[in-house]
């Protein structure tokens, strides 16, 4: 169970592998009688936090708390905090090292996130770096959101005093800076990962193996001290004897169940699929190919190898386009990055005063949008949700300063014996959405001109007095054919 522990790092786990192998625990009874159960939850964590199977004896691990609500309660104490330890006093099944090892990792499973004292287990969600991310504004654990696409939240201080979120930051550019920093980290490390793997699932199926014989045993034992009972009881006593005959044919039964199991394992042996030459080669030289087997990795695979090196993931929204991540090794080396991030619109870009000036310079010069974009690409300039300057970004700046490529375009079209709705608009001084708005809610009743496209309507006095009334509420439709 203890080697389980250290191999699966989590106690559902281990609950998981034992259902699995069908096998079970040996736990006293009410009457102190040893018996053999199949695992709980709560009976694995009981074995994992008792020091006497690291050789201890351990007097006040708990400390009696009298609150003012009236209830006693018990609250388990860090091992620096007890009260008697004396270590080597019982044979141990592990070191005490290894015992303070599975401690520091079930604390480490925990997911208290709001008090920053633990990780969490790695599980299945996209964000990798869960667990890990802390906010460079205040420097409190950040939680993970999956509402719409993943970010990681900043709300400590709004559960603490109701203000509002430090940081929004999206999961995914975090994730792709931290792996790509990982996978730089591990590139010149070359492991035999395959071999190792292969010698430790066949010690794992090795330590299987030993526990069915063991437990077959212990069966065939239970089976013959039943049936020993059974034929020196007295033949008078017949309740006794029922009960007896009756454990006897249940030691049986479950006997015989186990060597079916057993024969049945012999029959179909448990072996690790053979891998082509090419994955192998890959496994052992992992450093270099990680990239290229990571995307056939779970999540919770990929999470628990960035544990492996990682300690913890600092971000910091230093501008509206710029995120700051510093990656925090084991050891304490750190590696910091800045990243562009998406924001709403062209004012949050950091660097929108210098390129609307290179727009208008370009543009003065006669240069086409999509030269200009380009252009500004290729010096580090982006877009507000792109990585790159659109074409579109580039017409927007030049529209607002009124650099026109078209004579259309600074001069609004005039249709002989019609107004359209920017003339109608500007008659008015009503914004054109105004127009449009009533004409798509049907309040306006007019139809596409075939040829011009655009919505025409009769220049006449009457036309603008319509309007008038439309926009005073005399009117609530107008009608032109």
């Amino acid at each position: 169970m203890f080697d389980a522990f250290l191999r699966l790092r989590s106690a559902c786990k281990i609950l998981h592998f034992f259902n699995e192998q069908a096998l079970c625990l040996p736990r006293r009874d009410r009457f102190g009688d040893l018996v053999w159960k199949k695992p709980t939850v709560a009976a694995l964590l009981e074995i994992l936090k008792n020091p006497a199977y690291a050789g201890a004896f351990v007097y006040g691990r708990t400390r009696t708390t009298h609150p003012a609500s009236g209830e006693t309660r018990q609250k388990r104490l860090p091992i620096s905090e007890w009260r008697i330890c004396v270590k080597d006093k019982y044979p141990p099944y592990i070191s005490w090292e290894t015992f303070e090892k599975i401690q520091a990792m079930l604390q480490d499973n925990y997911a208290e996130y709001d008090r920053n004292q633990s990780r969490g287990i790695p599980r299945r969600g996209t964000a990798l770096v869960h667990g890990l991310v802390y906010c460079g504004e205040c420097g409190h654990k950040m939680v993970v959101q999956y509402k719409g696409s993943p970010r990681y939240i900043c709300n400590y201080l709004r559960q603490q005093y109701g203000v509002p979120v430090c940081q929004y930051i999206p999961a995914d550019t975090v994730d792709h800076c931290v792996v790509e920093a990982f996978f730089q980290a591990l590139s010149p490390v070359e492991l035999d990962v395959y071999a190792r793997a292969v010698t430790a699932h066949a010690e794992a199926v090795e330590r299987i193996s030993c526990a069915h014989q063991h437990q077959v045993e212990r069966l065939r034992y239970e089976a013959a001290l039943a049936q020993r009972q059974f034929q020196r009881v007295d033949p008078d006593n017949r309740l006794v004897a029922a009960e007896l005959e009756k454990r006897w044919e249940a030691a049986l039964s479950d006997l015989k169940q186990a060597e079916e199991a057993q024969t049945l394992r012999q029959q179909n042996p448990i072996s690790l699929a053979a891998l082509p030459p090419d994955l192998q080669a890959a496994f052992r030289a992992i450093g270099p190919k990680l990239p290229l087997l990571w995307p056939q990795l779970s999540h919770a695979t990929q999470k628990a190898l960035l544990r492996c090196l990682i300690d913890k993931v600092v971000v910091h929204r230093s501008t509206r386009d710029c995120l700051q991540v510093r990656v925090i090794w084991k050891g304490g080396d750190t590696t910091t990055q800045f990243l562009p991030i998406s924001v709403g619109s062209l004012a949050e870009l950091s660097t929108a005063p210098e390129m609307e000036r290179v727009i208008l310079d370009l543009s003065a010069q006669g240069q086409t949008d999509e030269a200009i974009a380009q252009q500004l690409t290729t010096l580090g300039h982006r877009s507000p949700m792109r990585p790159s300057v659109l074409p579109s970004t580039v017409r927007t700046i030049r529209l607002k300063h009124r650099i026109f490529h078209k004579r259309s375009q600074s001069h609004p079209r005039h249709i002989e014996g019609f107004l359209t709705v920017p003339q109608i608009a500007k008659a008015l001084a009503l914004s054109p959405y105004w127009v449009y708005d009533r004409i798509d809610n049907g309040h306006i009743g007019v139809v596409k001109d075939v040829n011009t496209g655009l919505y025409l309507f009769p220049d006449e006095p009457a036309t603008l007095e319509e309007f008038n009334d439309l926009k005073a509420g005399k009117l609530d439709n107008l009608r032109f054919s």
